[in-house]
């Protein structure tokens, strides 16, 4: 029924989409939630989408929020989920991350974040009502880069080079 979010995302979409991505705890975390947004949960994780919003100047609940990414932990680029949840597997939505670029784990988590809203974006009625009945769980894959050179996906996520990837590069991808 409050539309402050909706209204906030689409006038968010009609710029240069812009996402920061911090991690905190503690006073931190309790903290931010003061702040207008939606939190998911999963297990003893929590991930919180604030109301779109200016990037300069943050609230002071986000400014100190720890900015620095760590990197994913290093594997082959085998195309395994990163999914510890078996559940998971089967997710109706899969984000495949390029095997071309290399990200910090903020970054990457706001580039499938991305990714995952313009697959909503992209759904059908029906594939969202599918979507939402599987909790909107998605499955986060990092591609080979024979199965990336060969699937487009059907949603292409072209960073514009704003923070640590020098120049556009397409970042993820989104099949459901």
């Amino acid at each position: 029924p409050d539309t402050a979010m909706l209204d906030a995302i689409d006038a968010w979409r009609g710029i240069a989409i812009r996402k920061i991505v911090r991690r905190c705890s503690g006073k931190r975390w309790s903290d931010a939630q003061a702040l207008d947004g939606v939190t998911a949960r999963h297990g003893s994780a929590e991930a919180r989408a604030f109301t779109p919003a200016p990037t300069s100047p943050l609230p002071p609940e986000l400014k100190k929020m720890q900015v620095e990414g760590t990197q994913l932990p290093s594997h082959p680029d085998d195309g395994t989920s990163d999914a510890r949840d078996p559940q998971d597997v089967h997710a109706m939505v899969t984000v495949r991350l390029s095997p071309l670029v290399t990200m910090t784990s903020g970054k990457s988590a706001a580039q499938c974040a991305h990714a995952a809203q313009r697959a909503w974006e992209s759904m059908s009625a029906d594939e969202r009502a599918r979507w939402a009945a599987d909790d909107h769980r998605v499955r986060i894959v990092r591609d080979t880069e024979a199965h990336w050179a060969a699937t487009p996906g059907r949603v292409s996520i072209i960073d514009a080079g704003f923070t640590e990837l020098d120049g556009q590069h397409e970042t993820t991808r989104a099949d459901w």
